[in-house]
């Protein structure tokens, strides 16, 4: 989620106009609505000072509001964050392991996304099962989706073979 559609997020969740979050900001009244729809259009980007007031006026840390570096352990969290409100993330202690789980009563998880879950679990479950190699593992991650639209036209294409080699 750009910072624009999780300012829009989190100032509906406040309950505030796009007016009256801009005038907390120090926009001009006259123009705090349209500046504020700019941002939250994406239109514009807002610099890290006004970043810094939007997260006050909202009360929230200005890391949830930017596009979260997930190479840093704050960034990571935020980013989960940013999981739970779009897709329902879950977090729950289970057996007391700490275990995060999608929601699937959560609209935005669609059939689509769950196929991916699926077909990223089943590729976990080889690696971990020592059927494919760890260097097989990140190939299929840092490939994807394409090496798995690859194995689809190949499993067709074994199919058309195979039907081609019947009717002969």
């Amino acid at each position: 989620m750009a910072i624009g559609e999780r300012i829009r997020f989190i100032r509906n969740l406040r309950g505030m106009t796009q007016k009256y979050l801009g005038t907390l900001v120090g926009f001009p009244e006259k123009t705090a609505d349209i500046r504020m729809a700019q941002y939250e259009a994406g239109k514009r980007t807002p610099k890290k000072n006004l970043t810094r007031a939007l997260a006050y006026a909202l009360d929230v840390s200005p890391l949830a509001l930017s596009v979260p570096d997930i190479d840093t352990e704050l960034g990571f969290m935020h980013t989960l964050f940013a999981i739970e409100d779009i897709y329902g993330l879950k977090i729950e202690k289970i057996d007391g392991e700490i275990c995060l789980r999608l929601d699937r009563k959560r609209q935005p998880l669609t059939s689509s996304l769950r196929s991916r879950f699926n077909a990223w679990q089943k590729e976990a479950e080889k690696y971990r099962n020592g059927e494919i190699s760890k260097e097989d593992y990140d190939h299929w991650r840092y490939t994807y989706p394409e090496v798995e639209a690859q194995r689809t036209r190949d499993a067709l294409d074994a199919i058309r073979i195979a039907r081609a080699g019947e009717s002969q």
